[in-house]
């Protein structure tokens, strides 16, 4: 009687009137319920989401089988792979007794299948280049990513005024750090005149952060060619959404390039896509796994911009999801944001594992099913507690799920495979070209070559008319003996001695 009540209150709760995708299947007393699907309307996907669990748990099967059922709907989806495990939604998975076994309790079929896949970089990795040019940052942005003083923000605004009044393209780092030695060097007077006093401890601070910066490897990153976020959106010829795989495998220990590459994207996405209302699906799916690293180092400013950018980029039909080992590393202002949770097991081996449990339990709604801090720590691998929002924004029921396995293959693609996927790229050709055209950089040194030069020729002109003078003056002047010769002194000598002369 009492599984009855469990099944219709799945059932009632999860009921949707437009497309969904499916999770899996509720459990109850620790047994799976057949055809008591968990499914989460596509419509309210652009709220958000967490996906956690302690390591082996199975969050990042999870996360695949999100992506492959939203691609499967022609949503396409960005996923953020820092552990280089999930090239392999390109290939088919295989039927196994344990996922077939698995998909009899959920009571639906296996269907192996590939998906399609395009692979991004930000470094030296093969796979589409991520850049976005200095110019598209903005000062904002880009002082928050640096965490500068409100001085130093102020320093910043004004170089990308300068540069913006005078034609000067920032496209790169080396463009930015150019602008800010000529404002204390070669243009310290152009730029006083018109902007006021730059200091130059100011600009040598601001100078050390981006070197720093720099050292993360975000020379790959800043530059052209800028990568076009609808590029993001392609669906295949079947109508399937593209998985778009950022491969972050080399910058893991790098915490403040992949803030930076993340926070860039997202806020040119909300720039540039336009306003969806309350749509049916949304347009764009992120899921961004190893979350704790954007949180864990970010200053104030930045977690600030997280906040405002999780707060407003749904209403342009963006969905974020963060895929991490304890809903604790997420801040508690983006955690409210929130609609789907699909929580893993979680484990207890500390007094601070146990509170970190306990505080987990409070963000799931309340149910008579489940004693839910209980049973956060007997899920098993491939089971989690999940809980959405249904078409009208209501909480659904907590249901401790039996996930649905991967239809691709659930490992990395081999060498032959990864070079197959990227020899289909048609991204590839299109933005793996390096360009390097006239920019801040080379224009301020033409600048300061060329009044190098005008300065040296007219230091050439002032010598030379000094020495014209000298020259004018020595040949005016009369010879030392003929001025002897023609004084008075000496012409009435010379007339003394001849009268004397002829005298005698």
């Amino acid at each position: 009687m009492k599984n009855n009540s469990f099944f219709d209150h799945i059932e009632q709760g999860y009921t949707t009137k437009g497309e969904f995708i499916t999770l899996g299947s509720a459990m109850y007393q620790g047994e799976t319920v057949s055809n008591a699907f968990v499914k989460i309307p596509l419509k309210t996907l652009n709220r958000h989401g967490l996906i956690a669990g302690a390591t082996g748990t199975g969050k990042t099967k999870s996360l695949q089988v999100m992506a492959e059922n939203l691609s499967e709907k022609g949503i396409p989806v960005l996923l953020m792979d820092l552990k280089g495990d999930l090239s392999g939604l390109a290939q088919s998975g295989e039927e196994k007794s344990f996922i077939t076994e698995r998909h009899e309790k959920i009571g639906m079929p296996y269907t192996p299948q590939p998906f399609p896949v395009e692979l991004f970089t930000l470094s030296e990795q093969n796979g589409v280049r991520l850049r976005a040019t200095v110019s598209e940052f903005g000062p904002v942005l880009l002082s928050r990513i640096l965490d500068l003083s409100d001085t130093q923000q102020g320093i910043l605004a004004v170089v990308f005024k300068y540069c913006d009044d005078h034609k000067l393209p920032l496209l790169d780092l080396k463009d930015l750090k150019k602008v800010l030695q000529y404002a204390t060097g070669d243009g310290r007077d152009d730029f006083q005149e018109t902007y006021g006093r730059v200091s130059t401890a100011s600009t040598g601070a601001i100078m050390r952060k981006i070197i720093a910066l720099e050292q993360q490897g975000a020379e790959f990153f800043f530059g052209e060619k800028s990568f076009d976020v609808n590029d993001l959106c392609r669906v295949d010829e079947q109508g399937r959404g593209f998985i778009n795989i950022v491969r972050l495998t080399d910058i893991q220990d790098r915490p403040t390039l992949f803030s930076t590459f993340m926070l860039s994207l997202l806020a040119e996405i909300y720039d540039t896509f336009p306003e969806q209302g309350d749509a049916d699906r949304p347009e764009l799916i992120f899921f961004i796994d190893e979350a704790h690293l954007i949180f864990k180092e970010a200053s104030d400013a930045l977690l600030d911009q997280i906040e405002s950018i999780v707060k407003l980029i749904r209403s342009k039909g963006i969905g974020l999801y963060f895929v991490t080992q304890n809903p604790t590393d997420v801040p508690e202002e983006v955690l409210a944001q929130l609609g789907l949770k699909v929580q893993h097991a979680l484990r207890a081996f500390t007094a601070k594992d146990r509170k970190a449990i306990k505080l987990a339990a409070q963000n799931y709604p309340e149910t008579d099913f489940y004693e839910t801090e209980e049973i956060l720590t007997s899920l098993g691998i491939g089971e989690a507690l999940v809980t959405a929002l249904d078409e009208k924004g209501r909480p659904t029921p907590l249901a401790a799920t039996m996930m649905r396995a991967p239809m691709s293959r659930m490992d990395v693609l081999n060498d032959t495979e990864l070079k197959a996927v990227l020899e289909k790229s048609t991204l590839i050709p299109k933005y793996n070209e390096v360009v390097d055209r006239e920019s801040a950089y080379e224009l301020l040194n033409e600048k300061i070559a060329k009044a190098t030069q005008e300065e040296a020729q007219q230091e050439a002109k002032e010598a030379q008319k000094k020495r014209a003078r000298a020259s004018s003056r020595s040949s005016s002047g009369m010879n030392p003996i003929l001025k002897v010769l023609t004084s008075a002194t000496f012409i009435r000598g010379v007339f003394g001695i001849l009268n004397k002369v002829m005298k005698k």
